[in-house]
């Protein structure tokens, strides 16, 4: 077992209280632009709050205290690393969130009998309720982040004590197990952090470690995993290239510009019909290395089409291959499958250090802007058209059901960005086109991925804030299509409201007022709704 802990004896609770002003003031000096999920109101009142109990804290508690203050911005790169608070150890077991459930992916053999076992609870807490207590640790991005790279923490010891998971901090943790259908207990000792096989958020297996996949066969986004950056493979009787890139900076064998060059002699000097782009584990690096790949894909329009070019994304998607996914969305014809990324679409990226002076703690704090897309157009992450998740039979199997997807997905009069498509019709007038092809997109299951009513009423609010006469006319077209396509939708006529208001058309904006407050009484939207009557009627 290992297990170690320093006393906090060697930096007393007054230089803690010291080290947190300095982080305090820093931010605020220097790193301001940083609050933009939070507001600096309510990033001093939990400093202050930290600040009062430190004198009560162990020192854990403190360093996951310090943590939870860089967690609140909320942008991935912005953080206190997780090795300062798996200072004592962790849990010898890797955890991955097989759709809705946590699973034990990996383990050390050691614990060979909990391979595969559903996770239910850690110590006496729910996993559910352990996942929302370890939460405010995480340098949470978006939820996909949190699956990627959140979990990790549930194995510390450290942040399961400081968070109030387990009442004591312990070198031995028990977890509630489900294998097989049968519920049991199983206690594990802690391990040093460097000991676990690092293989992305898989299990590399080892003769120390054990891997709940069938290692029979390995499935293409697993191969050469210990050995390449990033490969490709023809599937000749399917005419289609595979290509796994697993992160934006050069392998120590090849550097990308020269994997591109090779890639696109392949593409080439072969026939393929179909390109499938896999970045689904790709965590980022020097996004500086993307050009070559988006220049040599437009240049070949024979592959660079709609239903040759699948991109597959996923939770691990961060950083610099967010840019890439971007460039991906804006420069090409791909089609994107998986899940959604692990990065805003536009984000705080590079970091400096922070050293804290007493405690000598490294914060790292983003200072650097990529706005790879318009200012309008930024979102949580980027969603994939084809959305796919990936089971745990699924998994232990072998079976690829992203990639499966990609390869047998019909794009027939598919529109990978709907959205877009729509907007076009109706700029262009093409107005019976629309009338004719929107109703059919929302019942088309292909287009599940896409909240219609969410986004049409998105561009209608971008019109009506122009508060220009034309576009908050233009905007109530819009809002009225949206209202004939979804009846019940509160927040469409409340939209209405706002627009028939702007054009000082008070009946109108009374009738469809009167109506987001039936359809949505003692909500959020009615009772905006019924604050807007109300200045009407004053």
């Amino acid at each position: 077992m290992f297990f170690q802990l320093s006393a906090q004896k060697d930096v007393s609770a007054t230089q803690w209280q010291e080290d947190l002003r300095f982080l305090q003031n820093t931010i605020h000096k220097d790193y301001s632009f940083l609050f933009v999920k939070t507001t600096k109101e309510d990033f001093d009142t939990q400093v202050e709050a930290l600040y009062h109990e430190i004198p009560n804290l162990r020192e854990h508690e403190i360093r996951v205290g310090l943590a939870r203050m860089i967690s609140q911005f909320k942008y991935g790169h912005t953080q206190i690393p997780y090795s300062t608070m798996a200072k004592s150890g962790i849990l010898p077991i890797n955890l991955y969130q097989f759709k809705a459930d946590i699973y034990i992916e990996g383990v050390q053999k050691d614990h060979k009998k909990v391979l595969g076992a559903k996770v239910l609870k850690i110590g006496d807490t729910a996993i559910d309720k352990a996942m929302e207590l370890i939460y405010p640790v995480v340098p949470v991005e978006n939820e996909q982040y949190f699956k990627a790279y959140g979990l990790r923490f549930l194995l510390a010891p450290e942040v399961l004590h400081a968070q109030g998971v387990i009442p004591e901090l312990s070198g031995t943790v028990t977890l509630t197990l489900e294998k097989e259908g049968k519920v049991f207990t199983h206690e594990f000792k802690t391990i040093a952090m460097e000991d676990k096989p690092k293989a992305f958020n898989f299990t590399l297996p080892t003769a120390e470690w054990l891997t709940a996949r069938n290692t029979e066969t390995t499935p293409l986004y697993l191969k050469h995993l210990e050995d390449k950056l990033f490969y490709f493979e023809y599937l000749e009787d399917i005419k289609t290239l595979y290509v796994r890139q697993s992160s934006v900076f050069d392998d120590e064998n090849e550097t990308l510009e020269q994997f591109y060059k090779r890639l696109f002699e392949f593409i080439d000097t072969h026939h393929i019909e179909k390109l499938v782009y896999d970045v689904r584990l790709n965590g980022g690096g020097n996004n500086y290395n993307n050009l070559p790949l988006i220049k040599g894909l437009m240049a070949r329009p024979k592959i660079n089409k709609k239903g040759s070019f699948y991109f597959i994304i996923g939770r691990e998607t961060f950083s610099a291959c967010q840019n890439l996914t971007n460039e991906i969305t804006r420069y090409t014809e791909a089609i994107l499958v998986g899940e959604p990324t692990a990065e805003n679409v536009n984000f705080y990226g590079d970091t400096r250090p922070v050293v804290l002076p007493n405690s000598k703690i490294t914060a790292y704090l983003s200072y650097l802007w990529w706005q790879d897309m318009p200012a309008l157009e930024n979102a949580d992450w980027t969603a994939p058209s084809i959305p796919v998740t990936m089971g745990f039979d699924d998994y232990v199997n072998n079976q690829d059901p992203v990639l499966e997807a990609a390869l047998t997905f019909n794009a027939h009069d598919f529109e990978p960005k709907p959205i877009e498509y729509i907007t076009d019709l109706y700029l262009s007038g093409q107005t019976q086109q629309l009338a004719e092809v929107l109703p059919k997109m929302i019942q088309d299951p292909r287009y599940a991925f896409c909240d219609f009513e969410m986004e049409l009423n998105k561009k209608g609010n971008l019109l009506l804030q122009s508060g220009r006469v034309p576009q908050v006319q233009a905007s109530i077209q819009v809002f009225s299509m949206v209202s004939q396509l979804f009846p019940n939708s509160a927040s469409t006529y409340k939209n209405l409201g706002e627009a028939y208001i702007a054009l000082q058309d008070t009946p109108k904006a009374k009738e469809v007022l009167k109506k987001a407050i039936s359809l949505d009484t003692n909500g959020k939207i009615g009772k905006a709704a019924k604050g807007m009557l109300l200045e009407i009627d004053q």
